[in-house]
């Protein structure tokens, strides 16, 4: 049997983050794109560090920053009254940080595709940045963006050790599906897991078909076709 409260929590968090991160990622993605500082290096690999760090060291050091004995925990805690891990606004924040790369470097691989001499026509006609933003580089951007929500709503719906580091297990606050997967084949129930798992499956290959489609172009131009 499908843990559909498991499976509505978890949807909730992946529509929660891929929404913050069109927010966060957008600004962050142009400046590392069009930014001329000498050392964007080094805020390009903290941006791609979750791509390689292991889950359980990620989630260990959230859940380190997010307890009482942190700055930023107790800060937290003052403001709100209740505590940061163990919590879905805890999940929210550990898995902006986990999936960032996974929206952010698609937009910034679609911003460095747009023609540059449409953006030197754009200034040479007065348009601000903001204006040449939004007519000319979001539009002819748009593949890559829908590209980075998905993947990142994606990535989201699958994650499982941030969130066991920094959520646990709570029904109906940070119990997500692959908790839920984790557990019933922890318990023996693999008839059970296998239900649910075929539904990631399932979604998971309809995501990879869906990115694939959006880049249709680019594998139109490749010599392996």
């Amino acid at each position: 049997m499908i843990d559909w409260q498991a499976m509505q929590l978890t949807l909730k968090l992946a529509l929660t983050v891929a929404g913050s991160l069109l927010l966060v990622g957008l600004p962050i993605a142009y400046w590392i794109t069009f930014s001329r500082w000498r050392l964007k290096f080094l805020v390009e690999a903290l941006v791609g560090l979750p791509l390689i760090l292991p889950p359980t060291v990620l989630g260990f050091y959230l859940l380190v920053a997010f307890g009482s004995q942190s700055a930023f925990g107790r800060w937290w805690q003052a403001l709100t009254g209740r505590p940061l891990a163990f919590t879905f606004t805890g999940l929210v924040i550990g898995s902006i940080i986990y999936s960032f790369p996974f929206a952010a470097q698609p937009f910034a691989a679609s911003f460095a595709a747009v023609d540059e001499s449409l953006l030197a026509a754009s200034a040479t006609l007065g348009a601000s940045r903001w204006r040449t933003f939004w007519r000319i580089v979001f539009p002819l951007s748009l593949p890559g963006v829908i590209t980075g929500l998905v993947l990142s709503f994606a990535h989201t719906v699958g994650e499982f050790g941030v969130v066991l580091m920094i959520g646990g297990n709570i029904p109906g606050v940070t119990r997500t599906i692959s908790i839920d997967i984790y557990d019933r084949v922890q318990s023996g129930e693999y008839a059970a897991a296998n239900h649910t798992a075929v539904i990631l499956l399932l979604f998971s290959f309809l995501v990879l078909a869906l990115v694939y489609g959006l880049n249709r172009r680019v594998w139109a131009v490749s010599p392996f076709k």
